[in-house]
C-alpha cells in the first residue's frame, strides 16, 4: 500500500526544529579509522568472493536518495532475512558525544524491500572506492560490506549489502520503538538530523512505492515527541 506523501506528520518544518549547526569534533584519537591503504586492501579483499556477471549494491537507505555512484540500471528487490534498524549508535554525523544519534543499518530477521543498484563494468571499481569510503570510516566497520541474496525482478542474485556489525561496541541492538523515536527526536551532527535522515529515506521509498510500515509507524512517534517539546518552550 502506498500512503500519500502529504499525510507524513514528520514535516519539513519539524525537522528544522531538530536541525542546529553543529561542528565537527571528529573522532576520538583512540578511535582507529580506515587509511586510503586500508580501503583498497580491504575492497580488494571483499572481491575475492565476487560472483561472475555484473555487480549490484542492495539499496534501502540513503543509497536511494543519496547514491554514492550513479548505478547502471535499478530495480526494486527484496533481502529476504534482513530488515531496517536504527541498530548503530554514533557520536558523529548525524549526532554528537553529548548527544548521540543512532543510524539505521540492515540486521538480521524479517524482509527489507529496496533496490538492486547495478554497477556499470566498466566503472565498478572506481565507483565502488566511492562506495566504501562513503559507508565505512572506523577499523573495524560498524556498517560491514557483506554478500547477501536478493530476489529481483530476474530471479536471485547475489549482492553488496552494508549490515550492522554485531561485534562493534556501538552495536544498540534491537531497541524499542519509543527509545528509537525519542533519540530520533533530538539527535543532531554535522551531517544534519536523524529526524531529517528518517524523512528524507520514507520520502524516497514512497516515491517508489514502497512503503515501509516500521518507519510510517516510527516517524509518527518522532514527530509528536518534537511538537510535544515546542509546545511546551
Amino acid at each position: 500500500m502506498n500512503c500519500d506523501k502529504r499525510l507524513l506528520l514528520l514535516t519539513e518544518d519539524l525537522v528544522r526544529e531538530v536541525h542546529r549547526d553543529v561542528v565537527d569534533a571528529g573522532y576520538d584519537p583512540e578511535t582507529e579509522i580506515f587509511s586510503e591503504e586500508d580501503y583498497e586492501a580491504h575492497l580488494s579483499d571483499f572481491l575475492r568472493n565476487k560472483p561472475s556477471g555484473p555487480l549490484h549494491v542492495f539499496a534501502c537507505g540513503s543509497l536511494i536518495w543519496k547514491p554514492a555512484f550513479a548505478p547502471a540500471g535499478s530495480v526494486k528487490a527484496i533481502a529476504a532475512r534482513w530488515k531496517r534498524s536504527f541498530c548503530l549508535r554514533i557520536r558523529r554525523f548525524r549526532g554528537t558525544a553529548e548527544q548521540p544519534g543512532l543510524m539505521m543499518a540492515l540486521d538480521e530477521g524479517g524482509c527489507c524491500e529496496g533496490f538492486l543498484q547495478r554497477l556499470n563494468q566498466r566503472t565498478e571499481f572506481g565507483d565502488l572506492q566511492k562506495l566504501w569510503r562513503r559507508e565505512m570510516t572506523m577499523k573495524p566497520p560498524g556498517n560491514m560490506p557483506r554478500w547477501i541474496d536478493v530476489d529481483g525482478p530476474e530471479g536471485r542474485v547475489s549482492a553488496i549489502a552494508f549490515t550492522a556489525n554485531r561485534d562493534r561496541p556501538n552495536y544498540a541492538g534491537q531497541l524499542d520503538i519509543e527509545e528509537i523515536a525519542e533519540v530520533l527526536s533530538k539527535a543532531c551532527g554535522h551531517w544534519g538530523s536523524g529526524a531529517d535522515y528518517l524523512r528524507q529515506t520514507i520520502l524516497a521509498l514512497e516515491a517508489h512505492g514502497i512503503h515501509d510500515d516500521y518507519l510510517w509507524k516510527l516517524q509518527t512517534l518522532v514527530a509528536e515527541r518534537i511538537k510535544r517539546r515546542s509546545s511546551c518552550s
